[in-house]
């Protein structure tokens, strides 16, 4: 009766015979979700000279080019890891090319931005691990050449994983996250003069939970109104959130949501709609599958799950953001070998015969 029962929910999944579902309660559940079918599913490259890549980051250029980044070597955390990027124009990407290095030390996490002068900034870490880690970046007027490596002082590290948000106030604000010996926790670093300066906001952290989370994404829910999700821990298993009502100043303490989380990168958008889009790995173990989910009520409850990789393999640490034409665009790890690039129409997506194939 199960294997019966297991082969028509899976014809269900796969020609899309599931209505619209709410995301159950205690999270890491099996249950129904769809297959999307992205209006665009490319490798940014096939061939590169590194050996792994992970942790991607994207951008639209003023242009409404789209400039992505990653770091690259023969593995994590090796000396020959350099931040590295590439640009989208005329339908193809760019060859990869190096956009930073440290000559000794890897680098790590390059996170992208644009301010509202047009500036564009290319933030990451260097140093032998998270633990030692400094904060830097460059920055940009074209997204082709780059200025010196600024470091940030000790005990700021700028965006940690996630694209910084502009504010209403004009401030900028970035989730950060510490990962010291046994204790990890998240902050926030804010700008209030186009981010000549930081100051730092925190601790959030699940309580009771000294090693537990990090690498926040964080969206304002209305002026002063701001709400995180962050990575947690296996021993805590889910996504975790929180939220600010003095514009990042202050935070509730970390709670876990329905969301599962195997200790893997997330990242989320609140679309010009108001709808949250998130993309993360709905399990508690691996990395695989990967996944989006829609919130029209700023996380408070998840419709609309669905799965953009699915196979044996590593397939993480998403980005996610929304280009002035209203299209979704994501990059991820694949496989550690290649950054895969997707382009999702949410109105199409989030309509009742969305996505199945």
């Amino acid at each position: 009766m199960k294997t019966a029962f297991k082969r028509v929910l899976r014809s269900a999944i796969l020609f899309g015979a599931l209505p619209t579902f709410s995301l159950p309660s205690g999270g890491g559940q099996k249950f129904p979700s769809r297959k999307i079918k992205p209006i665009t599913s490319e490798f940014i490259f096939t061939r590169a000279p590194f050996r792994e890549c992970h942790a991607s980051t994207l951008m639209e250029l003023p242009d409404g080019q789209l400039l992505a980044a990653w770091f690259g070597g023969v593995q994590e955390g090796d000396k020959s890891v350099a931040i590295w990027g590439a640009r989208k124009a005329a339908g193809s990407w760019s060859a990869p090319e190096v956009l930073a290095r440290e000559l000794g030390v890897p680098c790590w996490n390059p996170v992208l931005f644009c301010d509202r002068e047009g500036r564009i900034w290319l933030f990451y870490k260097v140093g032998p691990g998270p633990e030692t880690w400094t904060g830097a970046y460059k920055t940009s007027t074209d997204g082709r050449s780059w200025s010196n490596i600024t470091y940030l002082p000790a005990g700021l590290l700028g965006p940690i994983k996630n694209k910084p948000i502009t504010l209403s106030t004009g401030e900028i604000l970035a989730g950060t996250s510490v990962e010291s010996y046994g204790a990890w926790a998240c902050w926030v670093e804010i700008s209030s003069d186009r981010g000549h300066t930081w100051k730092k906001h925190g601790p959030i952290v699940v309580p009771e939970h000294r090693q537990g989370i990090i690498q926040p994404t964080v969206w304002e829910v209305s002026p002063g109104q701001l709400k995180m999700l962050v990575r947690a821990t296996r021993e805590i298993g889910f996504i975790c959130e929180a939220t600010s009502t003095d514009g990042g100043r202050t935070w509730t303490p970390a709670k876990p949501t329905t969301l599962p989380n195997p200790n893997s990168g997330i990242d989320a958008v609140r679309m010009t709609d108001g709808t949250v889009a998130l993309v993360y790995n709905h399990t508690k173990t691996g990395r695989s599958p990967l996944n989006v989910a829609f919130s029209r009520d700023n996380a408070a409850t998840w419709r609309e799950l669905f799965v953009l990789e699915d196979e044996p393999g590593e397939y993480s640490y998403p980005a996610i953001i929304q280009t002035k034409d209203g299209m979704l665009h994501i990059t991820y790890t694949w496989r550690r070998q290649r950054i895969k690039h997707v382009v999702i129409d949410p109105t199409t997506a989030l309509s009742p015969a969305a996505g199945s194939r």
